[in-house]
């Protein structure tokens, strides 16, 4: 699997043949984690199961989510939570709920970090006080609960920093590398990262800190993030040394509508080319095929996914 024919892939349109359809699948914009890994389960679906698949990004999920509920897209990528929020009304979804919503598969770990330059003075977060910072993020609301959850394992909160208002984490990482702001927020793996540090000479993570009080101020400001370890490797761009970044994890979701053949393919697809999304993209090398299917709470799997599942015996949901 080589990147061209990732590109390619976007374009790529084959004939579904059990529903007679495309499939769409809606990510964020290129640069984000969403786009190069809906990419790459894109050129799967075409070239793998016989289903004919297009890339949708938008400049965030909070956007597609009610297409996806809608019947208009089959296929979406974003986090747990905010498909949870969604699928309740909740949070940024108050008083619209999407209750079509359902789970096809947990891709990986979402690592979100905070980043400075390499060569910057800033070494913990609480050295980001009073400094220029990403906020607001209009199009991209669940980041906002991250950030809060990040600041609040050190006692700080966004007022405490100077923000710098950007839609979405792309057009903030893109304020940073102009000079506007002493921070950007991103996942690690994604491929903007790695633009950033080579426009700037480097970049670095700061590690959030690893204690119960941190643990507890994460699960009080977003229930479904964890800390987690992160170690430098090639795929982690800006990790130089062993840290903590906040994680959740990422799914493939879709709604009622969606055929059942679809996303029982999707399911099958990339439970059989795990090795393969790895090497195309490295927030995949983090995917277990054995928990894809993995009890979700409140947000149920769609039956066709389900039937794959309990086809295989990895089936973990109620």
């Amino acid at each position: 699997m080589t990147l061209q024919s990732l590109g390619a892939a976007c374009a790529l349109s084959v004939s579904l043949a059990a529903s007679a359809q495309q499939v769409s699948i809606g990510t964020s914009v290129p640069g984000s984690i969403y786009h190069q890994t809906g990419t790459v389960v894109a050129q799967l679906l075409n070239e793998k199961a016989g289903v004919g698949t297009t890339i949708q990004p938008f400049a965030s999920p909070n956007v597609f989510i009610p297409s996806v509920n809608a019947g208009d897209m089959q296929l979406g990528l974003a986090n747990i939570a905010e498909v949870s929020y969604a699928l309740e009304g909740s949070d940024h979804f108050k008083g619209r709920p999407n209750k079509e919503l359902r789970a096809v598969a947990v891709m990986y770990p979402l690592r979100s970090a905070i980043f400075v330059r390499k060569d910057s003075p800033i070494k913990t977060l609480n050295d980001l006080k009073g400094r220029p910072a990403v906020d607001g993020f209009t199009s991209q609301k669940i980041i906002l609960p991250l950030l809060d959850a990040m600041y609040a394992t050190v006692g700080m909160t966004r007022k405490d920093l100077r923000g710098v208002q950007v839609p979405n984490v792309t057009v903030g990482a893109d304020a940073f590398a102009a000079g506007k702001t002493d921070m950007f927020f991103f996942a690690i793996g994604a491929p903007k990262p790695r633009e950033v540090d080579a426009s700037v000479g480097g970049i670095r993570m700061i590690s959030l800190p690893n204690t119960p009080q941190a643990e507890a101020a994460v699960k009080k400001h977003f229930p479904y993030g964890y800390l987690r370890l992160e170690k430098p490797n090639p795929g982690s761009i800006g990790v130089l040394e062993p840290g903590y970044s906040l994680a959740y994890d990422a799914i493939v979701f879709a709604g009622t509508k969606t055929p059942d053949d679809v996303t029982y393919r999707t399911a099958k697809v990339m439970y059989e080319n795990a090795k393969a999304m790895g090497e195309a993209a490295p927030p995949f090398r983090l995917f277990d095929a054995k928990n894809m299917g993995k009890d979700l709470g409140a947000l149920q799997y769609h039956p066709g996914a389900i039937k794959f599942y309990k086809e295989i015996g990895i089936w973990q949901g109620k």
